[in-house]
């Protein structure tokens, strides 16, 4: 990895907000650049944000934007991080690719404030909060998520809340917090992890 710079990454989520509303809370984290993490930067339900019109909204705005949705997406097309069709994120973590998406956050971050986008409002069933934000943190990176209501959660305070929201004990005395973190990530992940089975299913019903 390159040398860790001393700076927040900020991380959001679309949802179903008004484009205007979106924009309005990246600047109100004084968020310059937007690296979008989304496999597939289009959305049938909220085309404000299919990649060239977003493109151009956060350009008017100021914002400038990368897409990093082939390095740091939760939807890889390397056939080797799949497990039984199901993306795993650790097999995903460890390829030349996701390495190469993390070194350019990490580029971008040291001249500008970068919010990493996707689509779910709650950070807790996004890959942006159990893939990407865990890998950064793993490297000393602070990450903010910032909510609909513009309030920021800290990665380690989402983390204390995968933890209950999942129903595991906050301590143990056979495990380390950051044992009992990583558990509360891997069951999540099987909840909420991209499967190409049940795609393929919906396409051939």
């Amino acid at each position: 990895m390159s040398n860790i710079a001393d700076t927040t990454v900020l991380t959001i989520g679309h949802s179903n907000h008004e484009l205007g509303n979106l924009v309005a809370l990246l600047c109100s984290h004084r968020v310059t650049a937007v690296a979008d993490v989304r496999s597939a930067p289009y959305s049938r339900s909220n085309p404000q944000f299919n990649r060239e019109q977003f493109q151009e909204s956060l350009k008017l705005n100021g914002i400038a934007y990368v897409f990093l949705g082939r390095e740091l997406g939760g939807r890889p097309d390397n056939a080797s991080c799949y497990v039984d069709g199901k993306v795993q994120y650790r097999k995903l973590a460890e390829t030349p690719v996701f390495r190469k998406g993390l070194e350019r956050v990490l580029r971008g971050a040291r001249s500008h404030r970068i919010a990493l986008l996707c689509a779910e409002a709650e950070p807790l069933v996004c890959h942006r909060a159990l893939l990407v934000a865990q890998e950064l943190a793993g490297i000393g990176i602070p990450v903010n998520h910032i909510h609909a209501n513009g309030t920021l959660e800290s990665h380690g305070e989402a983390m204390c809340r995968l933890v209950e929201m999942v129903g595991l004990p906050e301590t143990d005395l056979y495990r380390t917090k950051e044992q009992i973190i990583a558990d509360a990530c891997a069951v999540q992940e099987k909840r909420i992890a991209y499967d190409n089975r049940q795609m393929s299913e919906k396409a051939s019903a």
